[in-house]
């Protein structure tokens, strides 16, 4: 059995007082042994927290104690191995960045579609289907058909939406990410800009994957998610893909044979984009985490890419 129950949650709410909630929550969370990333701002919470059952289910509950917070909707998984090395509780201007002003989904957003009805919508030839995500997770699998905008970071989608209108000409404009968070601010930044008919798939694709049975499913190749299992299936299950320790890009097994991967210095993504000291200091890093691993220990030195963030906190 899985030892680690994993929530991801967003809930979109004025939150003025996001700041005085920041060291309670972070608290409780240590005390209960739950880690993860867990985002606050004026507009909300988002993140991604896994731990013991217990432990996550006393945090979802005093979470839902804030009141702007009540209320929200979370979804679950299961992982083998602890997903994330420590707790962290951060307070952010967005809690997903898109970078414009004004865009509220408490005001305005697009349709919300359950994932029982999105494969008629998206199979509808009126209907262009958008992929909201950035390049390195549409890579490893999106929806049949959807348009990939090659985003590196969500703070390019607007451009992209600017530049792109002959794409977004059909009557409806169905939009999808991981957990439903980015298509909250996407959409409403489409309404905003004068389309009609803009529809998000309720849940993302973790509640399409995780409801909808394989054989009826529009969904091909894994979706990455953004801790330690680096990708799920249907129904949840952990894929192949392992986390490239250089640049935090999803390795697929055949990728794993090439001889540019090499554990935890570099892969077939980010060969070129790093210089021999950073993958001198890399390989050290990579010898540190063996150690550990010998004494049973587990190496939290992890430091962060040189490459763009991810759009927001989203496993979620």
């Amino acid at each position: 059995m899985s030892n680690y129950l994993v929530a991801a949650l967003y809930k979109f709410a004025a939150f003025p007082d996001f700041k005085d909630w920041q060291q309670p929550i972070f608290d409780l969370c240590t005390s209960e042994n739950v880690k993860g990333t867990l985002l606050l701002a004026q507009e909300g919470i988002n993140g991604t927290i896994a731990g013991p059952e217990a432990g996550i289910r006393k945090v979802l509950d005093y979470l839902h104690t804030i009141e702007p917070l009540s209320g929200f909707v979370h979804k679950e998984s299961w992982a083998e191995d602890e997903p994330f090395l420590r707790m962290k509780v951060r307070l952010k201007k967005e809690i997903v960045t898109l970078g414009v002003e004004g865009i509220d989904p408490n005001r305005v957003v697009g349709t919300y579609v359950k994932p029982e009805d999105w494969n008629a919508l998206i199979s509808d030839p009126d209907t262009v289907v958008v992929d909201t995500r950035n390049d390195y997770e549409v890579a490893i699998g999106t929806f049949r058909g959807a348009v990939d905008p090659k985003t590196k970071s969500f703070r390019e989608f607007p451009q992209w939406a600017e530049e792109n209108k002959d794409l977004l000409k059909k009557p409806k404009v169905a939009m999808f990410c991981t957990g439903g968070i980015r298509c909250e601010k996407s959409t409403a930044f489409m309404k905003e800009q004068g389309y009609d008919e803009v529809y998000h798939l309720e849940g993302g694709i973790l509640k399409y994957l995780e409801e909808v049975p394989e054989e009826e499913s529009l969904w091909e190749g894994d979706c990455f998610v953004f801790d330690d299992r680096v990708s799920v299936r249907h129904g949840l299950a952990e894929g192949d893909y392992v986390m490239c320790r250089a640049c935090r890009r999803p390795v697929s097994p055949e990728e794993r044979n090439l001889p540019q991967y090499e554990e935890g210095v570099s892969c077939p993504h980010c060969i070129n984009e790093t210089t021999p000291e950073q993958k001198e200091r890399f390989a050290e890093r990579q010898k540190q985490i063996e150690l550990a691993q010998k004494r049973g220990e587990r190496h939290v030195g992890i430091t962060k890419p040189p490459r763009a963030k991810s759009g927001g906190a989203e496993a979620s």
